[in-house]
Formats: structure tokens, sequence, C-alpha cells
């Protein structure tokens, strides 16, 4: 028998692992109940610190998040950890299982993990990883590592979600700062160096340091380089000083408030756009109309604009 709505909200703020777990597969699968769940559970958020790891494929973002939450749980601060991976063509589901990466924490009650896929969604960001953060942030966990899908520019949406956007690169994968992306260089507001041990560290940071030089500082915040050997949990101590630095100095500022207002700005106009298309599609036949509609604007028997006013019209939604 299905908990009540209420009752499961409570589980979840206790920190319930098999509720949280349960609430995060709705919320994936979009199922009605999420919603609701996470109504109630809003006015218990914002006490989180969200942090985004970003950075190329083989860069070691897993290994520097799982140093990072060990950190965080050696001072017996919670930790939500979620894991954005690419989606398996076959399945739909993530192709790397964060269970594999992060062995360590698996009897840890106060760590909790989630890979979640990207579903083909552009950013680097599966569409419920913001719903997810909010639930973990409810559940109690004070910081929220959200480890991305190393995909470049259109990593880009970390941004948004993230309150600290870590930017993780290493030497000898042929990231040499004239092949990086530039939005990547943009995003970051702490950049890692990881594998600083390996042949190659210093040219890099001597490039990296010259390029972030060209990078006007945000609120006189000159994102910093650390230096890390996380698979030795070498500079992961110093990474999260940086990081609860960055965290009081944006704070202060104010700029912390204003990015969140941009979120959620951002997040209504999502949910807005959703809505109305659900509601403008909805009902006996919308799809297949839809369909239909398509198939007369690419055959040159409609025009876009009279096929949108047509759907509007059926909505009720044509002024």
């Amino acid at each position: 028998m299905a908990l009540p709505v209420e009752k499961w909200a409570e589980s979840v703020r206790a920190g319930d692992v098999r509720a949280v777990s349960r609430a995060i597969t709705a919320i994936e699968n979009h199922q009605p109940e999420a919603e609701a769940l996470l109504r109630l559970l809003f006015p218990h958020t914002g006490q989180a610190y969200l942090t985004g790891v970003t950075g190329a494929p083989g860069t070691g973002k897993s290994t520097l998040v799982d140093r990072l939450a060990a950190f965080h749980r050696r001072k017996h601060e919670q930790v939500g950890v979620i894991a954005v991976d690419p989606t398996s063509p076959y399945s739909g589901g993530a192709i790397l299982g964060d269970r594999i990466r992060m062995q360590g924490h698996a009897g840890d009650a106060g760590t909790f993990i989630r890979s979640m896929a990207t579903r083909g969604f552009l950013g680097g960001l599966a569409r419920a990883t913001a719903e997810v953060a909010l639930l973990l942030d409810a559940a109690g966990k004070k910081h929220v590592l959200i480890e991305t899908v190393g995909v470049g520019q259109d990593e880009i949406d970390i941004v948004r979600l993230a309150d600290c956007v870590l930017v993780v690169l290493v030497p000898g994968l042929g990231d040499d700062i004239q092949n990086m992306k530039a939005g990547l260089m943009e995003i970051g507001d702490i950049f890692v160096l990881n594998k600083a041990d390996r042949e190659g560290a210093d040219r890099l940071e001597q490039q990296l340091m010259a390029m972030l030089s060209l990078v006007m500082p945000r609120d006189g915040w000159h994102p910093p380089i650390v230096r890390t050997v996380a698979t030795e949990n070498k500079g992961v101590e110093e990474l999260a000083e940086t990081i609860a630095k960055f965290q009081k100095h944006f704070e202060s500022s104010g700029q912390r408030q204003r990015k969140h207002v941009e979120l959620w700005k951002s997040r209504l106009i999502e949910l807005l756009g959703s809505r109305l298309l659900e509601r403008a599609l909805g009902g006996a036949g919308g799809e297949s109309r839809l369909a239909e509609l398509a198939a007369e604007v690419a055959d040159r028997k409609k025009d876009p604009f009279s096929a949108v006013n047509e759907i509007l019209k059926r909505s009720g939604l044509h002024g």
C-alpha cells in the first residue's frame, strides 16, 4: 500500500533512504505524486550548498567528488551526490554506475548517492536534477555535489543550478587552453588541476593563469587554481577550504541571492512552458493532430503560424 504523500514527505525530511530513493524515482518518471511531494517539501529547502563538478571525461571528477564527500563526512556533515551520466542508447539508463565508483560510502547513512541519466537532454544535466537537488536539500543534506557529463559547451546548464562550479582539468589529455571551449572558461568559479603529479602540470597551470587573466572578475572574485591528486587525497582539504571561501564571498556580496532569483525565473519559465504545452496538446487526439499539422506544414499546405493558432484555439488558449 502506497504511503500518503504527507507521511512520505515526513520520511524524506527524516532522511529515510528508501523514502528518498522512491521520491527520486517518482521525479525521474514524472509521476503525479512527485509534484505533490515537492510542494510539501519546498518550504524546508534552501539550506544546502550546491557544488557543480564539471570537466572532460577522464579528468577524475568521480574520484574528486568521492574525496570531497569523505572530507565533509569527517566533519559530520550530511552529503548528497548526484552523478549525471550519459544515457545508454539501449536501456535509457545511466551508463556509468556511481555504485561502482563510490563504493566506500555504501554503508554510510550520512551520504546519499544517486546516478541519473541525461536521457539525451543537452546541457549535461538530467531534466530532473534540479528537483532531486531540492529533495536532498529537504532531506537534510548540507552539501549537494553534482557531477555532470563532460560535454564541453553544453555543460553550461550547471551554472544556473549550482552555487559554486568547479572545472576539473588534467595535464596530458590534450586539453591545452587553446583547445578548451570558451564557455567552460567563463563558467568556472574554481579551477581544479587534478592529477597534478603528472608531467605537464606546470605548463597547463601557466596557460590557465594566462587565460584566466583575461576573464573579468565577478564581484571581486578571481577564479583560483587548486592543484589536487584526488587518488591520493592530496589538495582535497585545500579545495574544500577554497569552496567555503567562495561561499562566504558570494553570500556577503549578495551574488548568491541574485543567482537564485535568476535560477527560479528560468525554472518558472520552463514549468510554465511545459504546463502550457501539456494543456495545448492535452485531450484526445492532441498528439496525433500535432503530427497531422506538422505534415501539412512540411508539405507547405499550411503555414506554421496558422498551425500554432489552430492548436491554441482547440485548447482554449487562443485570445
